[in-house]
């Protein structure tokens, strides 16, 4: 499971989103006059630059500030009409003021379970407020999303009549694919707006309720905002403007963007699908009003490199164990690893750098204070509060995914690299027969080096693509075909790309699993346990198990778990705790930046034994044994668990068992809280009985 379970930089230069109704000057302009255009299209979101190396610091400060804010800001609309005195108190529009109580309500403290008499309704109200019913469940199952809006798509272009040219090409980027190069929906925008000698626009919608639904954390959104950043650099050297706003509540969201297509001119819209139920049914809502637009509208399959719903048998029915086969589909097919190649628009203009520069760092700062208010904004909600070692460990840009990837490729592992430390830090050895991914299949298991691409966060965002990476494993293997059944290196690392994208083939074909359900109904009925300071003690890394510790310490100083601490935490939580998974699946969600729905379902159902996995409930890991395997030397625990920093063997995996009680109470260490073999009795005998006690 590439990256887990949930399966660069601004270089001194600050940017700025700037709400404004564009000049004369802008770059969409100059585009219209170039191509020998006469009106001018207005009211675009530009991102203009506010500052350079050479900026004065307070307009750096600032710049920073509010780009990386929190998403209630980023709310913030101009209002349409005078505010009242109280709102004007404020500095908050009407928009910005809905969207922050939303978030603030659905993230408020008091959803996480207390102790005390209302402890039970606490976990209900935590875990099961988002689960459907096995009725309603069920109803989806019978006619996924997926096909419904492929046969949308289908109608949608037999009923258009004489789609006129329009003034534009309009590309909606989304969270999921984030990047310029080998982007197939950008890339058929980018081809179209050359042949129709158009402009191209990208629009990007900030979705806060989505992100809210889909516990999507601070971590995530803020590399999704830096990311931005420096997309807004890429596109400029296009000519091509971003357009970025934020949009509340999301049912209206389709209408909002079928309305700034028809506000630009635009008669083409691009986009990428999402998989998730919430998205493919926003996505027939598009259609649907695109059709009544006369609006032509193509959406690609661009995150995986096999398509969902390609794993089928011969009846149509989707596989619910498809490696083989993602193998056999991959390895038949000659185009499924093609880049996508976008068309570098309008190169003989002369450069417009100078364009997307402010008249003035006055109007600018007059602007950004308009439009985005003074006050800040500390209530619960998406505030990244490690955001400058979000920086070191995770670079934004395709540039900086690219040369993660690269080291992973040509390059050994460090132990150094357990620190908060650049994946990009100098001294990394190269070597052709002993990098990460020739040594992944013996290593990719050991915690205590850089054993693992540590890719996610960028395949995550889409920052780079699923394809890239099989590209690049066959280089290194010098193969023109990868066999993912295989067991050398890099074969084993793109069977980690195929599990992943098998695990958004489950949730397109089988979307009760983003609905709370079990892939298996069957365990539907566990009887899991509710004890608030257990759920808490995982949480925290504070179980007496030094690898389960190490793993949540790990998540919550950087964001990121090793792929097998991540399997041990999960199993632990489930087997031994007898904690809900979706617990365990929603706090995964919100501490990593590489959280991504599908993976991180898919890997807790497995963990929990009631996913798509064929084998049985009694696999249950020994956290003990198991973590002499993730971490025979130690360097690992002794990292996050710095209470043990002085042991080493037997001692250092399960001190409690190994140490007199003495020495153990000097180490400041808790006990374990359950006892495993007990444990696992418990949870044998509720797997077997669903429903018992």
């Amino acid at each position: 499971m590439l990256g887990g379970l949930a399966g660069a930089w601004l270089d001194g230069q600050s940017a700025e989103f700037v709400l404004s109704d564009i000049g004369p000057d802008d770059p969409l302009s100059i585009h219209k006059r170039a191509l020998g255009r006469r009106s001018a299209l207005r009211d675009v979101i530009a991102i203009v630059l506010i500052g350079s190396r050479q900026a004065a610091t307070s307009d750096m400060l600032r710049a920073r500030t509010l780009l990386h804010h929190n998403l209630r800001t980023l709310a913030a609309m101009p209002p349409k009409r005078t505010r009242s005195a109280s709102s004007s108190k404020s500095g908050h529009s009407k928009k910005q003021r809905t969207i922050a109580q939303y978030v603030q309500k659905e993230t408020r403290p008091d959803l996480e379970p207390e102790s005390g008499p209302n402890v039970q309704l606490a976990f209900v109200r935590q875990v099961h407020g988002k689960i459907a019913t096995a009725e309603n469940a069920a109803r989806v199952d019978a006619d996924p999303p997926l096909g419904r809006l492929q046969n949308a798509i289908a109608k949608h272009k037999h009923g258009l009549k004489n789609v006129p040219k329009g003034e534009a090409v309009l590309y909606w980027m989304r969270m999921q694919d984030m990047r310029v190069g080998d982007n197939r929906a950008l890339a058929a925008a980018s081809n179209v707006a050359q042949e129709l000698q158009l402009p191209l626009l990208v629009l990007f919608v900030l979705s806060p309720e989505d992100y809210v639904s889909h516990d999507r954390g601070p971590r995530r959104i803020d590399f999704c905002l830096r990311n931005l950043g420096v997309l807004k650099q890429t596109l400029a050297e296009l000519y091509i403007p971003l357009h970025v706003t934020s949009h509340a509540p999301r049912k209206t969201l389709p209408d909002e963007v079928i309305k700034l297509a028809r506000k630009w001119g635009a008669r083409h819209l691009y986009a990428n699908i999402e998989y998730e139920v919430d998205e493919l049914r926003r996505d027939m809502r598009i259609v649907h009003l695109a059709t009544m637009s006369n609006i032509r509208v193509e959406l690609f399959s661009d995150r995986c490199v096999v398509e969902p719903g390609a794993l089928a048998t011969q009846g149509g029915k989707q596989y619910a164990i498809g490696l083989r086969l993602w193998a056999e589909i991959r390895l038949g097919s000659t185009n499924l690893l093609g880049p996508q190649q976008t068309t570098a628009l309008f190169a003989t203009i002369p450069s417009l750098a100078l364009s997307l520069i402010p008249r003035s760092q006055s109007r600018c700062k007059a602007s950004i204070t308009n439009i985005l208010p003074a006050p800040t904004y500390a209530r619960p909600g998406f505030e990244c509060h490690d955001r400058e070692n979000m920086i070191k460990l995770y670079p934004a840009g395709e540039d900086a995914a690219h040369q993660v990837l690269e080291r992973f490729l040509h390059t050994k592992a460090r132990s150094s690299q357990l620190a908060d430390a650049s994946p990009l830090a100098p001294g990394a050895e190269t070597s052709a027969e002993h990098s990460r991914i020739k040594e992944y299949m013996r290593a990719r298991d050991h915690a205590d080096t850089d054993t693992t691409s540590r890719i996610s966060p960028y395949l995550s965002s889409g920052v780079i693509s699923a394809r890239a990476c099989v590209r690049g494993a066959m280089r290194v293997a010098g193969v023109r075909r990868v066999d993912a059944s295989k067991t050398d290196g890099p074969s084993v690392w793109v069977s980690e790309i195929a599990w992943r994208d098998f695990y958004t083939h489950v949730m397109a074909a089988f979307p009760r699993v983003s609905m709370g359900r079990p892939f298996h109904e069957k365990y539907a009925d566990v009887e899991w346990e509710t004890n608030v300071a257990h759920l808490k003690a995982w949480k925290e890394g504070k179980t007496g198990v030094p690898i389960v510790d190490a793993a949540l310490r790990q998540a919550n100083t950087q964001g990121w778990m090793h792929n097998r601490a991540r399997m041990i935490a999960a199993m632990y939580l489930t087997k031994d705790l007898m904690l809900d998974w979706r617990l365990g699946e929603k706090h995964f969600m919100e501490q990593f930046i590489d959280g991504d729905l599908a993976s991180n379902n898919g890997g807790w159902q497995w963990s929990a034994s009631t996913g798509t996995d064929p084998q049985p409930y009694f696999r249950i890991f020994n956290p003990y044994s198991q973590s002499e395997k993730a971490d025979p030397g130690g360097d690992y625990i002794r990292y996050f668990v710095p209470e043990l920093k002085g042991l080493s063997g037997k001692a250092l995996h399960d001190p409690y068992s190994h140490l007199d009680p003495v020495a153990f109470k000097k180490l400041g260490y808790p006990k374990p809280l359950v006892d495993h073999k007990e444990a696992r009795e418990r949870a044998l005998r509720r797997y077997k009985n669903p429903g018992e006690k």
